[in-house]
């Protein structure tokens, strides 16, 4: 970790805000939500896409874990209409589906 982190995760996470898919879908529709896997830290990812960590960010998109939600997922969330933790790492809406307690 650098210097910088800590104040930049600071600064992201005070910069989270719960939301839900309508207020999202403008975004989705011009290409600018990435949907956050819910086995990551949303904090975490919006750091290494910050600092432009492109080894971590690429791995995660490798994997499924970090990417552009497809049709099918926004088509379920207007059915569904779960809340979302999102953060801004502009030009991107990162947001991660708030999961149910158990």
């Amino acid at each position: 970790m650098d210097e910088i982190e800590p104040d930049l995760r600071a600064r992201l996470n005070a910069e989270t805000a719960k939301l839900v898919w309508p207020e999202l879908e403008r975004h989705f529709a011009r290409g600018a939500v990435i949907r956050i896997d819910q086995s990551l830290d949303l904090i975490d990812v919006a750091v290494s896409i910050s600092e432009d960590d492109k080894k971590k960010v690429e791995a995660w998109m490798k994997a499924g874990l970090v990417d552009h939600p497809s049709m099918v997922e926004a088509k379920d969330w207007v059915e569904r209409q779960p809340d979302f933790w999102s953060v801004v790492v502009a030009p991107w809406v990162l947001i991660q589906e708030v999961s149910e307690a158990p």
